[in-house]
């Protein structure tokens, strides 16, 4: 299976052991699209509010494109800043866009409670509480 896997930039340090278990299970792994840049974002905000709307817009695309090309996507919400089972914007949107596609959709943890809950609940998620033999 194509897996795309996509979380906050701060889980990123969580991601090669959860990327090397899937592989060794025959899964053919992408990873989220600023993992190479981690700073990239920071730095479109140093040009200007313009330049940061803009690296949005081509990040957003970059996921609808990247998205299509994929069997899956595993979300990892682990917790952040006191939030459990973190889920931000831009991971809400990869998975609403994985939901459109008709594309499996893996959270990594429980849906986070909070005001998104029954949207993500909608996308009829395949929670496998940390268990990544459960991605078929």
């Amino acid at each position: 299976m194509k897996i795309l896997m996509i979380c906050s930039k701060a889980f990123y340090k969580d991601i090669a052991p959860i990327k090397d278990k899937l592989e060794k299970n025959g899964h053919e792994i992408e990873l989220p699209n600023s993992y190479y840049e981690p700073d990239a974002e920071k730095e479109s905000w140093k040009l200007g509010e313009k330049a940061h709307s803009e690296f949005k817009a081509k990040m957003f695309r970059m996921s609808e494109e990247r998205i299509a090309n994929m069997d899956a996507v595993l979300t990892l919400n682990f917790d952040k800043n006191g939030k459990k089972n973190y889920i931000g914007g831009a991971t809400f949107l990869e998975i609403y866009e994985a939901f459109r596609k008709h594309k499996k959709i893996f959270l990594y943890n429980d849906i986070p409670e909070g005001i998104l809950y029954d949207e993500i609940a909608g996308f009829s998620p395949i929670v496998i509480k940390g268990n990544l033999d459960l991605i078929k």
